[in-house]
């Protein structure tokens, strides 16, 4: 089988960027929004390669995968793995399950 396309919504997207200009401003410096990115990406591709190595989630449309204080939700098809979701898990978990029930 192919290798799965890694798509990232608009959403998800968003909150990484926002994950990453807190720390870049918060730090003042650029080594942690790196070794955040790079975390990621190598995380996000072992995801499209074994989508179901990480947890199901209640609904079963989604998975998670926990990378210590930060997950990546995601949802998976043949051809894409869907990143649907960035989170910082300190933030309130209401949020999250709002952003979860848009993309069901």
């Amino acid at each position: 089988m192919a290798k799965r396309t890694i798509i990232w919504t608009k959403s998800a997207d968003i909150q990484f960027v926002g994950i990453l200009e807190y720390w870049l401003n918060r730090n003042k410096s650029n080594s942690f929004p790196k070794k955040l990115i790079k975390l990621t990406e190598e995380r996000t591709n072992q995801i499209a390669e074994n989508p179901e190595l990480f947890k199901v989630l209640e609904n079963k449309n989604f998975r998670v995968s926990v990378m210590g204080k930060f997950s990546i939700y995601y949802k998976v098809s043949d051809s894409e793995m869907i990143v649907v979701a960035f989170w910082d898990n300190r933030q309130d978990p209401d949020k999250l399950l709002k952003i979860l029930q848009k993309k069901l």
